[in-house]
């Protein structure tokens, strides 16, 4: 339509030309992804064969603010294609998730009117990228909005020191030993399903206790390489350093993930608080499955609960399974 957007300009007089462009942007951002199917693609939108084979997106996902809109002129143009032919499935994606928002330190949207705005690059710059990377997935669960805290970060931070220095205390060991063989199966297991159903915040957690446990009991380099290995896609630099430290050779991001056995994930002992009258004398550990009088036998030849009944008659015994034994006695 040259006759149309051939015109004049109507401040200056000289020749100009209408704008043309004139679809909102929310057509574009509603088929997008159809166009990655087959970027390059110029004589068509995408080409069947492309579309038939990567149809629909597995997975969709995007921010809370979009999902009501975004979501649903994107299925609402996709629909529409499908009814004209152009594309092969009735639906965009086969599953769309929404992830929360990051507030300011006083729980308000981020925005530069507010003044509470956090620069990423300052933080990489403070902090490094690892500990703005691994505080991001830690910050809450994936679909609520948290305030952004410098406290926590800074926890991140010292978090990952402490995974830093533990390797001067790594222990020789090809094999997971037996104080720690739950614990590793035990967390391999909650880490690889958190990380899957975007609960990365809780798989961080159980990183953390673990690694609470290695300095309390130590660990060798069996356990240490496992420990990288789940804590890899949350902190990919520093772990991929050690991994190289350790004498491996390739990327840890491409290694084997580590695998469980189901049956090690459940503890074969519980320990049990003895108290008489109600005051702590001992531990004892007992099987998982022991009765209550197995339980009560072994409290009561622990040499300091002996002790403490010498002379004294039982008038009551009290057995929380799993948890503690309790001699009443006067």
């Amino acid at each position: 339509m040259t006759d149309w957007v051939n015109t004049t300009c109507p401040c200056c007089g000289g020749p100009a030309k209408r704008e043309t462009d004139t679809m909102p942007q929310w057509a574009g951002s509603s088929w997008y992804f159809l166009r990655y199917m087959d970027p390059h693609n110029d004589k068509a939108l995408a080409s069947p064969e492309a579309l038939k084979y990567w149809s629909p997106v597995d997975w969709y996902n995007g921010g809370m603010e979009h999902t009501t809109l975004h979501l649903l002129y994107s299925r609402f143009w996709h629909k529409f294609l499908y009814d004209i032919g152009v594309v092969p499935t009735k639906e965009p994606y086969a599953k769309r998730t929404s992830h929360g928002m990051i507030l300011g330190e006083n729980g308000e949207k981020m925005s530069k009117s507010r003044g509470n705005v956090v620069n990423p690059d300052e933080i990489v710059d403070t902090y490094g990228a690892d500990t703005m990377r691994l505080y991001e997935m830690f910050i809450g669960d994936f679909e609520k909005a948290a305030p952004w805290s410098p406290k926590s970060i800074k926890g991140c931070r010292r978090f990952l020191e402490r995974v830093w220095a533990l390797a001067d205390k790594v222990q020789d060991g090809d094999t997971y030993s037996e104080q720690h063989e739950v614990l590793m199966n035990r967390t391999i297991k909650k880490v690889g399903e958190d990380a899957d159903n975007l609960k990365a915040n809780t798989a961080i957690a159980a990183l953390m206790t673990m690694l609470n446990e290695f300095y309390d009991k130590g660990v060798n380099k069996a356990e240490y390489k496992t420990f990288l290995a789940l804590l890899n896609p949350f902190a990919p630099h520093i772990t991929e350093e050690l991994w190289q430290q350790l004498g491996e050779t390739g990327l840890l991001s491409v290694a084997p993930w580590p695998t469980y056995d189901e049956a090690k994930t459940v503890e074969s002992t519980v320990e049990l608080a003895v108290q008489v009258n109600g005051k702590l004398k001992c531990t004892i550990k007992l099987a998982v499955d022991a009765d209550k009088q197995t339980a009560i036998d072994t409290a009561m030849a622990e040499e300091k609960v002996q002790h403490a009944i010498e002379g004294k008659q039982i008038v009551k015994q009290i057995v929380v399974p799993g948890k503690i034994v309790n001699l009443v006695v006067k």
